[in-house]
């Protein structure tokens, strides 16, 4: 009877202690909702290939900023680049993860994907509330063979704090000497006109009910919800298709190495090919661990989406990053060290 229950109460402790091994290797994440349908493919085939779970949730990149400065989520995400001093003052180690595009997405019927084209300056006075009507002369001028309507342009924004708001931003203020002087950049600011959808989800949502609306969405979102996104003069002059392609011809010569903690920011790069709003999407993690089993596991996922990811993140019309720069990647991983000083990934 003694041996039967040393026995049981040996299974159980062991059971437990696989248990927690298991529970231990989960990681917990936060942040932009830029690449969030690509890390939610991501997580789904690393659990079939690890028995391991990444759960992320896609709240906007100011609060994957605020959880992981509070150490709420083992990572934060952001499409924001933090500044030098903000990485020091918490700590914090960041890195690209892929890149992607944001696009302008309209509701007007009869206007198909790819239809519509806009400029730089034309769209920044849509957002500044310069352009009322959809049968402006400035939009006509650009679309002499597309049937617009005189009806109002409702635009749409987000109205959390937003890495693609950032970039959206800050390619309007690169464009815009107005918009620059009126409302800059910035993952949060005052809107002239609109109104506001919570996460890419939340845009999308809106631009899909709203006849005569626009907003701006990462492209996945915009395919997902068979939105109409518009093509884009870049700053060569070339209107532009949202791609795989063009989003890479932006990224091909970004200096990842000056950058600090590679904030490298793609919006309105040079070449015939390049689209216009372009962003790199980052992951931020502290370099000192309290828990470091769960530091280990969350570059281990990352680890792995830079060998197994790249196919998928294709299909989904991202750019996996090129492996020169998953290598400097891995190399700084070194600075993510448990209390005792030792690095926790290697």
């Amino acid at each position: 009877m003694f041996k039967r229950v040393f026995k049981q109460v040996s299974l159980g402790v062991a059971l437990s202690a696989a248990v927690f091994a298991v529970q231990a290797a989960d990681v917990t994440g936060a942040g932009a909702s830029f690449p969030y349908p690509i890390y939610a493919k991501w997580a789904s085939d690393y659990k079939a290939a690890t028995n391991s779970a990444v759960n992320y949730q896609s709240i906007g990149s100011g609060g994957g900023q605020q959880q992981i400065i509070a150490k709420t989520v083992d990572f934060g995400a952001s499409d924001d680049p933090m500044k030098a001093a903000d990485l020091e003052k918490h700590g914090l180690l960041q890195f690209p993860a892929v890149i992607g595009g944001t696009v302008a997405v309209v509701n007007i019927d009869g206007v198909e994907p790819g239809k519509l084209k806009l400029s730089g300056k034309v769209l920044a006075d849509i957002f500044l509330g310069k352009i009322k009507k959809w049968d402006d002369a400035a939009i006509k001028a650009l679309n002499p063979d597309v049937k617009l309507p005189a009806a109002d342009i409702i635009v749409v924004h987000r109205s959390d704090g937003s890495g693609t708001t950032f970039g959206w931003t800050n390619y309007l203020s690169k464009v815009s000497p107005d918009w620059k002087s009126q409302v800059g950049e910035g993952k949060a600011v005052k809107w002239p006109t609109g109104q506001g959808g919570k996460g890419n989800e939340g845009v999308a949502a809106y631009v899909g009910q709203l006849k005569n609306s626009i907003g701006y969405v990462e492209y996945a979102y915009a395919k997902q919800n068979k939105l109409a996104w518009t093509q884009l003069q870049n700053k060569d002059g070339k209107f532009v298709q949202p791609e795989q392609k063009a989003f890479a011809a932006a990224a091909a010569n970004a200096d990842w190495k000056s950058a600090p903690g590679m904030g490298v920011v793609l919006t309105d790069e040079p070449g015939a090919d390049s689209w216009p709003v372009t962003a790199a999407t980052f992951i931020l993690i502290h370099k000192s661990q309290d828990k470091p089993v769960q530091g280990k596991a969350v570059l281990d996922f990352f680890d792995w989406t830079f060998k197994n990811g790249a196919k998928s993140a294709e299909a989904m019309d991202y750019v996996p990053l090129p492996e020169a720069v998953t290598k400097e990647i891995r190399a700084a991983w070194g600075e993510v060290k448990s209390a005792d000083g030792k690095a926790v990934w290697k």
